[in-house]
């Protein structure tokens, strides 16, 4: 009853929030005069900073430019994407593959840029795909999914992924703790007794960026949720927060929320690093895939790996602590001077500071408060340094300007908060339109932020833009914090529904991008280096169109001899050698999307007629005046019509017979 009555005395609170946060006139308000000129970007100018903001329950990734909020890509990730023909062309079915089968829909909810010497280096961002737990890695020279490595052992994988201040490792906590082992199939009541966590690290070469699972941590049966590495003194280790200590399975709602506190996970992975190196790891029989794709060959490549290796913490009992925080925690947040370790308990209404010096101290002289399922459990007073009074309702997420101060976002009063790291007090306060989740600035997680803006991604967006039907736009809000004052100055929609989000110079990536592929290092077996290499070949029932594409043409461009029954594999080659003159492909009766073929690139497109007839394909991106000419046809015949294979560009006495 007493929880029932705190809950029911925080709805009044929650209420006035809302209503004032939605009032038409407050959003009317909410930005001065000087704001469109500190966003606008004139045109035929850059922005400043690139912006990767996550797209949840879409799957893809989305980018875009600061401070004029343009939506420059999107990055398919772990969905099929028709614009690109990812996860339609035969080039990438293989990324979406698991050890579950090919999934076409995924949850994308947090990314993460590589970091050297805790700074923000430009080459990859890393994302978590929430539901068959996978992560990620897109390349940045090309922006473009590069690699992603499935996670055994895991169930829901929200924890992810973050990363050491050198990329050594990216971690993946599981979101929800399941029956793991030889004997899955036990009562869902007996959580307490059956159910365990995992934190997966994964290790990343620093030159190819090639991941691989180096071991997991088999942990407590709790609830993982975010995580950040420490840095600097704190190298080595790495915090999460966790929620539903109670190991509560049914109504997490309440029953997950009885404690007055939750924790702070505190992991030693340099010490799990000797254990592992001393052989104290114990391998495991787990099926799960790694997937990646190959610039040279333009192809994608899956294998399935059948093992993983498994430190227990509770055993080997000087890799894991426990520290309380304030209860059903998200945030875990460090800031650049590695010293301090944010924590954020959803239903407190304060904001926990804990010092890594104290930790260490309290570790040196076992201030513990017993054991949960064999981890030591800090006393919260020795490792704090302190706590935030009344800063805000909901604090989900911290995020650092390198100045001293910290910026936090409440989801419950919708805004953001600047407050100090030493003195704990609060400093300015700003309103979000409306229940911000995540917040960004760029470089706000590594040791050298550059604190121009702090973004805010908020779950609702009523008043702000034009009704699209029952759910709006999902929303993006952009402040100056270059003053002591934070100063709202765009709002931007943005794709699918952000969640964590990075930011970096645009340097760091446009000096390096790609502006297309060598056609003389294409190494895919289909391709076609000129026109003179253009054929049709029959292998049994499978019809191999080697073709070419440049302004204004497809070569061969009519093609006969294809029977009702044939597969038919069209190979196209963008034969063009500059920049931003990608070629699409399309056949009427494709059932499978389209292709998007970048300069240099081969792209192959699977298609099985369904009738006799002449099909017409084109181009289907606008590449040149005769866009519209840009097309061909292609007959298929029934299968007792003998009809030869022939092909043709131009006159029709050019057509030839390919036995």
């Amino acid at each position: 009853m007493k929880l029932k009555n705190q809950i029911f005395l925080l709805l009044p609170l929650v209420a006035a929030s809302w209503l004032q946060g939605c009032k038409p006139k407050t959003a009317a308000n909410a930005v001065s005069g000087d704001a469109a000129i500190k966003a606008y970007v004139p045109p035929g100018k850059y922005d400043e900073f690139y912006n990767f903001v996550s797209g949840g329950f879409s799957g893809q990734m989305s980018v875009y430019g600061l401070p004029s909020g343009r939506l420059l890509r999107v990055i398919p990730v772990f969905s099929v994407d028709p614009e690109k023909g990812y996860g339609y062309s035969e080039n990438t079915k293989a990324m979406l593959n698991t050890s579950n089968g090919f999934i076409p829909w995924d949850d994308l909810h947090h990314t993460e840029l590589s970091q050297t010497n805790g700074e923000i280096d430009g080459r990859w961002i890393f994302a978590n795909a929430n539901n068959t737990p996978r992560v990620a890695r897109v390349d940045l020279k090309n922006f473009r999914t590069a690699e992603i490595l499935e996670l055994p052992n895991s169930a829901g994988n929200h924890s992810s992924p973050f990363i050491t201040e050198n990329t050594e490792y990216v971690i993946a906590g599981t979101r929800f703790s399941v029956p793991i082992g030889d004997n899955q199939d036990v009562p869902i009541s007996s959580y307490k007794q059956n159910f365990k966590g995992s934190l997966s690290f994964i290790s990343v070469d620093p030159t190819s960026g090639k991941m691989s699972i180096a071991f997991q941590l088999r942990t407590p049966g709790v609830n993982f949720d975010l995580s950040h590495a420490g840095k600097g003194p704190s190298h080595g280790w790495f915090f999460f927060s966790c929620y539903n200590s109670e190991q509560a399975n049914t109504l997490l709602e309440v029953n997950a929320s009885q404690r007055d506190k939750d924790f702070i996970l505190a992991v030693n992975w340099k010490k799990a690093e000797e254990y592992l190196k001393a052989g104290k790891g114990e391998k495991k029989v787990s099926k799960y895939t790694r997937n990646w794709y190959d610039e040279k060959t333009h192809n994608s490549n899956s294998e399935t790996l059948n093992e993983v290796t498994v430190l227990d913490p509770a055993v080997l009992k000087d890799i894991c602590y426990f520290i309380p925080c304030p209860k059903s925690p998200h945030g875990c947040d460090v800031d650049p001077s590695g010293e301090y370790i944010v924590g954020s308990g959803k239903l407190a209404a304060l904001l926990p500071v804990f010092s890594y010096t104290k930790i260490q101290k309290a570790i040196s002289d076992k201030a513990y408060d017993g054991e949960f399922e064999g981890i030591p459990v800090i006393k919260y007073e020795a490792a704090l340094y302190g706590e935030v009074q009344k800063p805000g309702l909901g604090p989900l997420h911290t995020e650092f300007d390198g100045k001293g101060n910290a910026y936090t976002s409440f989801f419950v009063s919708s805004e953001i908060v600047k407050w100090n790291i030493k003195d704990l007090k609060v400093l300015d306060r700003v309103p979000t339109y409306y229940s911000i989740g995540h917040l960004c600035i760029p470089g706000g997680d590594t040791r050298k932020p550059n604190a121009k803006y702090v973004i805010a991604y908020n779950k609702i967006t009523k008043d702000r833009y034009l009704p699209t039907g029952p759910e709006l736009a999902q929303s993006a809000q952009l402040y100056d914090i270059s003053g002591d004052k934070m100063q709202l100055i765009l709002d931007f929609p943005t794709i699918g529904e952000p969640h964590y989000a990075q930011a970096l110079s645009a340097d760091l990536i446009s000096k390096n991008s790609t502006k297309f592929f060598p056609i003389n290092e294409n190494a895919n077996p289909y391709v076609s280096k000129g026109e003179k290499e253009a054929k049709v070949v029959r292998e049994g029932n499978k019809v191999h169109v080697y073709a070419t594409s440049i302004r204004s043409h497809f070569a061969p461009d009519n093609i006969e001899g294809v029977k009702l029954g044939d597969e038919v594999y069209f190979h196209i080659t963008n034969l063009e050698q500059d920049w931003d003159l990608p070629h699409g492909f399309a056949v009427k009766g494709a059932n499978n999307a389209e292709l998007l073929i970048m300069p240099g690139e081969t792209q192959t497109l699977k298609w099985v007629p369904e009738k006799a007839g002449v099909y017409p394909f084109y181009c289907t991106d606008f590449c040149s005046a005769l866009h519209q000419e840009m097309s061909g046809y292609i007959r298929v015949s029934a299968p007792g019509n003998n009809v030869p294979i022939s092909f043709s560009l131009g006159k029709t006495n050019e057509a030839k017979e390919v036995k």
